[in-house]
């Protein structure tokens, strides 16, 4: 049973989480935030199974007409999953020092897609607003230190 408190957390988390989507499509125009249909299509134009539906949280495409609600594109490869990862910690150069989770599905996402899969850090804190997107590639060259953690449900 979940306490309070993880119920605080999650609500925290679900809210630092909408303002660095706020804060990145503000900044980044070609990014969108794709519905669940649009999910679902999207993975089936990569030909990706549903359980990827979650492992991302936008996308961007380049030439994206902000004044239009329809997702238009003239290859698959204009397309760029995102996955924020976000920290209201001080970070003067973002990315040094950014301490994060990832799900096993966000890797694997990331190593089928290769470049058109990006992690994006966001840093929130005032002093240092910032974000810097990270191919998969590219941050396993800089990981000092990396575990597994299970999250297990027992039967009711």
């Amino acid at each position: 049973m979940a306490t309070s408190k993880s119920y605080e957390i999650t609500i925290t988390n679900n809210l630092t989480e909408k303002e660095a989507i706020d804060f990145v499509m503000k900044e980044d125009k070609s990014l969108c935030n794709p519905t669940k249909e649009a999910r679902k299509q999207l993975l089936e134009i990569f030909e990706l199974p549903m359980s990827f539906s979650r492992a991302f949280d936008l996308i961007s495409v380049p030439q994206r007409d902000q004044n239009s609600n329809v997702l238009s594109f003239d290859s698959i490869e204009d397309i760029t999953f995102v996955e924020l990862k976000t920290t209201k910690k001080a970070l003067p150069n973002n990315l040094r020092g950014f301490f994060f989770g990832a799900t096993e599905n966000e890797f694997e996402l990331a190593g089928r897609l290769g470049n058109q899969y990006k992690f994006c850090f966001v840093s929130l804190h005032d002093d240092t607003k910032s974000f810097v997107y990270q191919s998969l590639e590219e941050i396993e060259e800089i990981i000092t230190n990396k575990r597994i953690q299970y999250q297990i449900n027992l039967k009711k």
